[in-house]
């Protein structure tokens, strides 16, 4: 199922066949909210596991950038309102990571915008952000999302806009911008969202890990 990151959790002896993968939540410094949306991650393994055949844990694991247990997660998911800082070993560590055939999902939670932008610039000074086409892949994948992302919550008030980071060829990260994936994917006595909302935000999620596993 996953062509990159499965070979290098099995070369880290931290995956086989018969595991289940767990999702990563990076936990980063600057004083931004890194843990916000505490139960968008279960639910989204959840949905993912009964609508795409994936093998997630319902119970995600919390990761520092600059750890090495980087290593030991299929998907990583990153979200906050503020401030974003990698020390340079940190944007050195998440850089060898998604070369190595890891997977960054950021979701802008509102407010972080020009925080992560600058802190993967220095992960990737090489790199751009690309705004991808309603046409790409991972907007057509189980479920259609002929107008690119569903916008979840207002924020600005500006249309939804999904944001690649390219590698040889490879999407490493897809970043969510003024649409709130997360904040979609949690309990809905969080944020009452109507249920169709929800499950637009989870079927966009579920595109993602299929996109990013089938790479």
């Amino acid at each position: 199922m996953v062509k990159f990151l499965l070979a290098v959790l099995i070369t880290f002896g931290t995956y086989s066949s018969t595991n289940t993968l767990k999702m990563g939540l990076l936990k980063y410094n600057g004083g931004g909210d890194w843990y916000a949306n505490p139960t968008a991650l279960p639910n989204l393994a959840k949905f993912c596991n009964e609508k795409i055949g994936t093998n997630f844990s319902t119970e995600y694991g919390t990761v520092e950038v600059g750890s090495v247990e980087l290593y030991d997660y299929a998907f990583l998911h990153m979200t906050g309102h503020g401030n974003v800082v990698f020390s340079d070993l940190e944007a050195e560590n998440l850089r060898n990571y998604l070369i190595a055939g890891g997977f960054l999902h950021i979701d802008d939670n509102y407010g972080m915008d020009p925080f992560v932008r600058t802190a993967m610039k220095k992960s990737f000074p090489e790199l751009e952000f690309i705004e991808l086409p309603f046409e790409h892949e991972v907007y057509n994948q189980n479920f259609q999302f002929k107008n690119g992302l569903p916008k979840i919550h207002k924020h600005d008030d500006k249309p939804p806009q999904g944001f690649g980071l390219f590698w040889e060829g490879r999407l490493i990260c897809f970043y969510s911008y003024e649409s709130d994936l997360g904040d979609g994917w949690e309990d809905y006595d969080v944020h009452k969202d109507p249920e169709e909302l929800r499950q637009a935000a989870l079927q966009m999620g579920a595109n993602i890990i299929q996109y990013a596993f089938g790479q």
